[in-house]
């Protein structure tokens, strides 16, 4: 028995660390070379992303904004190296513990691989289970490795002893910096791949410049977001963790459902609709009072209505159901089709093809609606069904079944908790009501008179404009607070209310010092 404890590694939990990023690594090599087998540590965190509670994702959202695919990827990375040095510890005894965690491994890489969009059955059952086997065969040497090289028995010259260690040590930085750089090109791969196949597909948008505002659109002060949103600024939230590659040349968009006649479009067929160009802003339901995950952008695409109405749709089909090509779902009236708000099928953002994160080849863009319910990116089917037929992805997870945007103000300028000088003071922010415009902004210093803003000249009624207000500002602290006034001559409501379930509610309040 102490003859066994003097052959065991000294490091086995470094040993299982560095296995299971070899793993990693190499799944993101394979997904680096084709898109038909999908990154492990997109398509694991995609189903963490379908099966945290809601609470979760709405924390992620608020702690990490935009950057919340960021923090899950690397959050997915940290959760399998901790649990590669768990499993190098337990498996020092029996070797078998090590076999079962790698094989549950890739159990769970090809069922989560499966469910990805282009994913290849066969080469998802060949790649993964080979990238478990690697990091399997990884650990077997490093533990081999890593007992000799701290034998107890001291040779006279301590050379023996240091070849061992030097061996070891060789080992364990170059299976840890040779997984990391694999994972490097793997993921470099993946970004190269997909954007050469954005930029080679000759969309009519592709030589489409985008229409610049004019002087009365916008107001040039600084800290005041721009009237026109280009990526990479403009926000995004979706549940993808790594964005979807599709191939233009094999996309299609099938209409099917409760209509007359099942409709397939190639995207050669959308090219052949006319083409509109719509100022629209978006806005996600998670947008907190004040927040930045809304933005206003320049879509070119197709008239929804041009493309279903070839479908027909029948009688009592009350919802539009629209899937990505990652199979998320969103859900909205079939009147808001009819309605005029005029919804389109993007395929340009601000002049060019649609950016990957922002839906390429083709996205949904809905006038008046949060996106959780209409903006669907990577667009590939558009289904019919009842209202009640069907709930889309957010409706079970806790968010309302319809979702018009609220009428919502900002303060831009100044920001939350700085010093001005006293005295006038330019105040500027944005205001939007997508489908109903904006009639009126106010803003009040203090408990003062409230001032009404100069507007810009609104781009669309579905886009949100600018407003600005000079304001005298005495010496001291200062709450600022700003309300909008819709088309309809609706007032924005000043009870707060959180985005669940169907958008934030209140009036935006900055504090400001002069001095």
């Amino acid at each position: 028995m102490r003859e066994m404890e003097t052959t065991r590694p000294r490091f086995p939990g470094l040993d299982g660390m560095i296995a299971v990023a070899v793993a990693l690594a190499l799944t993101e090599l394979l997904a680096g070379f084709t898109v038909r087998v999908p990154s492990a540590i997109a398509s694991v965190g995609s189903f963490m992303v379908d099966y945290s509670p809601p609470a979760a994702k709405d924390f992620a959202i608020s702690v990490f904004g935009t950057a919340d695919k960021g923090a899950l990827a690397i959050g997915t990375v940290v959760v399998a190296l901790l649990l590669g040095i768990v499993i190098g510890r337990l498996a020092v005894r029996r070797f078998s513990i090590a076999v079962a965690a790698f094989g549950l491994f890739a159990l769970l890489g090809v069922a989560a691989a499966l469910g990805a969009a282009g994913a290849d059955p066969v080469l998802v059952l060949v790649a993964t289970p080979v990238a478990a086997a690697a990091g399997l065969g990884t650990l077997r040497m490093l533990y081999r490795l890593d007992a000799e090289a701290f034998r107890p028995e001291e040779p006279t010259d301590g050379v023996a002893e240091d070849r061992a260690r030097r061996r070891y040590l060789l080992a364990s930085a170059g299976a840890g910096l040779g997984a990391a750089a694999v994972m490097a090109v793997g993921r470099a791969g993946i970004i190269r791949r997909s954007e050469q196949v954005r930029v080679s597909t000759g969309l009519p948008v592709s030589d489409n410049p985008v229409t610049a505002p004019g002087a009365n659109n916008s107001f040039n002060l600084e800290g005041l977001t721009p009237i026109v949103q280009h990526d990479p600024d403009f926000y995004r939230i979706d549940t993808a963790l790594v964005v979807p590659i599709v191939n233009p040349e094999t996309w299609t968009l099938r209409v099917h459902g409760m209509v007359e006649q099942e409709v397939v479009l190639t995207l050669d067929d959308l090219g052949d609709f006319e083409q509109h160009d719509r100022y629209v802003t978006l806005s996600c339901v998670s947008n907190e009072v004040g927040g930045l995950l809304v933005g206003n952008a320049l879509w070119r695409g197709v008239r929804l209505v041009d493309v279903i109405d070839r479908a027909k749709p029948l009688d009592g089909a009350g919802q539009v159901v629209p899937r990505s090509v990652d199979g998320w779902t969103a859900g909205f009236p079939t009147e808001a089709v009819y309605d005029g708000r005029d919804p389109i099928i993007a395929l340009g953002m601000n002049g060019v093809p649609l950016p990957r994160k922002h839906g390429f080849p083709a996205r949904l863009v809905v006038p008046g609606l949060y996106g959780y319910v209409s903006a669907t990116k990577w667009l590939t089917e558009i289904e019919f069904t009842t209202w009640d037929g069907f709930d889309s992805y957010w409706v079970p997870r806790g968010w309302a079944k319809e979702g018009p945007i609220k009428t919502q103000s900002r303060i831009d300028r100044p920001s939350n908790g700085e010093t001005v000088a006293v005295g006038s003071y330019t105040v500027a922010g944005m205001a939007w009501a997508p489908t109903r415009g904006i009639s009126k902004v106010e803003c009040q210093l203090g408990e003062a008179e409230w001032q009404e803003a100069v507007i810009s000249v609104p781009l669309s009624d579905d886009a949100w404009v600018q407003w600005k207000v000079d304001i005298d500002f005495p010496e001291g602290a200062h709450r600022l607070r700003v309300r909008a006034t819709d088309g309809t001559g609706e007032t924005q409501t000043s009870e707060p209310q959180s985005p669940r379930p169907d958008g934030a509610t209140g009036w935006h309040v900055v504090a400001v010092g002069a001095a």
